[in-house]
């Protein structure tokens, strides 16, 4: 049995965290400054509380960080202050280059770290997530998952590779979002939507209806979505192609950020209101 820190018990994390649980290991969490949806998901999964983060680094013997792109890097510095000499996992949406930067500070300070990426939903149902793992330890953290409802899928030893993987794999998923969310915008600006959804409906009668819902249904997420947008971006650029694509995704999904934490999914006009006319 391993003693396993999460940070941070958010939608997706809380599902990890129950997934290691699950493989038999116990599972803490550091309460400090986090918000009572935190504690309810930390609580409803049986997480062990500690009060702060180096109380966390000092007792587990692997993290895992799952936490939006652009606090990866500093959750990561937070850990090798807090004095944590462990197994590191970062299994965030970011650009492979900085998975790379993340691990070389941290082996500066003595901690092993493993380069991770998720794909799919919150890990609820079985078959349904897989999470990439590339590093020397992938296959030490895959083991945390044996009989769980995550699949763990180590990739090799090369840092880097599996937060590749998600740059290219949700540049097809969420990219393709913004770019129907961002079309949806422009026809209803000139007042060609009705037009649009006839001519679509042609194809599949169903279609019109099915972009709506796909423009609706992301507007949960959006605000996390920007930030992966950028490092979609950042990806795209290192390998030689142009970023610029995902930088608009990147402004699609500020405009729609609004709509975190909304309990209700909004009506497409609703949508189509906060894209064009942004605050």
């Amino acid at each position: 049995m391993k003693k396993v820190g999460i940070l941070h018990p958010g939608a997706m994390g809380s599902s990890i965290a129950a997934s290691a649980a699950a493989g038999g290991h116990a599972v803490y969490w550091a309460a400090a400054g986090r918000s009572a949806a935190s504690r309810a998901r930390a609580d409803a999964q049986g997480l062990i509380a500690l009060e702060s983060l180096a109380e966390l680094c000092a007792v587990c013997d692997v993290l895992l960080c799952v936490c939006p792109p652009d606090a990866a890097v500093t959750v990561a510095a937070a850990v090798a202050s807090a004095g944590f000499r462990g197994l590191y996992c970062d299994g965030n949406a970011i650009a492979p280059q900085k998975a790379r930067l993340i691990g070389e500070r941290l082996a500066a300070a003595g901690i092993d770290f493993v380069d991770g990426s998720i794909i799919g939903p919150p890990a609820w149902r079985a078959g349904t997530t897989r999470f990439y793992l590339s590093g020397s330890g992938a296959d030490a953290i895959a083991a945390l998952f044996a009989g769980s409802l995550t699949e763990a899928i180590p990739l090799g030893e090369e840092i880097g590779k599996a937060s590749a993987l998600k740059m290219v794999f949700a540049a097809g998923t969420k990219g393709a979002t913004a770019l129907t969310v961002a079309i949806l915008g422009v026809a209803e600006q000139l007042g060609l939507r009705a037009d649009l959804h006839a001519e679509l409906a042609r194809r599949e009668a169903d279609l019109p209806q099915r972009r709506q819902q796909q423009a609706r249904a992301v507007t949960a997420k959006a605000w996390r979505f920007a930030g992966e947008m950028q490092e979609i971006a950042t990806t795209f650029e290192e390998a030689g192609l142009p970023p610029g694509f995902f930088q608009a995704a990147q402004e699609v999904y500020q405009r729609l950020a609004l709509f975190k934490d909304q309990e209700t999914t909004p009506e497409i006009e609703a949508v189509l209101a906060a894209l064009l006319k942004p605050d």
